[in-house]
């Protein structure tokens, strides 16, 4: 099998003792590919380096929402000198989070609009963290990336761990994005979730684990692992009544479409 984790946090210190055995266990597990995307600048050259430590490892660059006390005005202009120089699959992580209320929403937006504007113009796509933000995040995307009617917006991308509404889902299918469900698609209170992973169209969904964070259900309590990304496809498998080797084949497309990613 062919698996492609969509979003693994793999640079972070969490994995530093064991890293190229959490590989070869993702590799085992048929998880042949994995988008690694950062948190903050400081952290970039270390995820480049982590890339560059196995095969099959693709880093995006960007700055996360979370992290805002740790960016400054001049990253933007040291990720565009990052992302003409290292080309990346994709800028990100990016996005907004309205669930943390300490978190300035005003320069959340700036640093967010920034990074939309950078993949908008390097035609890369964008890895966006939307934590009960999803319309926002929407309406960035519209005007960012000049959605009318009528006329597509020119940016893409993903909304990771989608945790929004069937209609906010088929409102960023509309605009070109793709949604990832990892870990929370495992627990049977997330049952909203879980509706959609049995109804969407296959074309709009990736897989992902999101690790050290969003264990399964099986996992709760544990760092997270990339090799459990085959928990998420059995999981989504069963929802749909669907054979797993149709779903791995139909999102490891997606990604290779939406990254650009070579063949594993």
């Amino acid at each position: 099998m062919d698996l492609v984790d969509s979003h693994c946090h793999l640079d972070v210190a969490e994995f530093d003792a064991d890293r190229n055995a959490v590989v070869a266990r993702a590799r085992e597990a048929g998880v042949r590919r994995q988008v690694v995307p950062a948190i903050d600048a400081a952290g970039w050259p270390g995820l480049r380096e982590a890339c560059r430590s196995a095969p099959g490892l693709y880093p995006a660059y960007g700055l996360h929402p979370v992290f805002l006390a740790q960016h400054a005005p001049e990253h933007l202009d040291q990720l565009h000198a990052w992302v003409e120089r290292e080309r990346p699959v994709a800028i990100g992580e990016c996005g907004l989070d309205f669930f943390l209320e300490d978190l300035d929403r005003d320069a959340q937006a700036g640093y967010f609009d920034a990074q939309l504007r950078l993949a908008r113009d390097a035609g890369l796509p964008v890895i966006v963290h939307a934590r009960r933000a999803v319309d926002a995040v929407i309406a960035a995307i519209r005007r960012i990336g000049g959605a009318a009617a009528g006329r597509p917006s020119r940016l893409r991308g993903v909304v990771h761990s989608f945790s929004g509404s069937p209609e906010q889902a088929r409102q960023l299918w509309d605009l070109g994005f793709l949604v990832g469900l990892g870990g929370p698609v495992t627990y049977e209170r997330a049952q909203r979730l879980r509706r959609l992973a049995a109804e969407m169209p296959l074309e709009f969904l990736l897989l992902e684990t999101d690790p050290p964070d969003q264990p399964d259900a099986g996992h709760r309590g544990q760092r997270n692992d990339p090799a459990r990304l085959r928990v998420v496809l059995e999981t989504i498998a069963r929802l749909r009544d669907e054979d797993p080797a149709a779903i791995a084949a139909a999102t490891t497309a997606n990604a290779e479409r939406l990254f650009g990613l070579p063949p594993a």
